[in-house]
């Protein structure tokens, strides 16, 4: 196995990881910006306002998005044990 093979698979690997959590990500950081935005309109100066919308958007990110992200990881896995036999010899 050589190390240029290595590095596109860990590449694909990385790649995959973006894919599957950035939907998650930036509804997060949507959520916290609105909710920032809230805050500085209300003075309303709570540390821990932001977590509570951010666990609900990011859970209901997973009820919309967790069939597609379950069939990324799918097909990735599925292509990595398919291709076994180049990894080893």
């Amino acid at each position: 196995m050589s190390s240029e093979f290595v590095l596109s698979l860990a590449e694909r690997g990385i790649y995959t990881v973006l894919l599957v959590a950035g939907p998650l990500l930036i509804l997060a950081l949507a959520v916290g910006l609105l909710v920032s935005i809230f805050q500085a309109t209300t003075q309303i100066q709570e540390q821990t306002l932001a977590f509570i919308p951010k666990i609900v958007a990011v859970l209901l990110g997973l009820v919309f998005f967790g069939p597609w992200m379950l069939t990324k990881m799918v097909e990735f896995t599925a292509e990595i044990f398919q291709n076994l036999n180049q990894f080893v010899g």
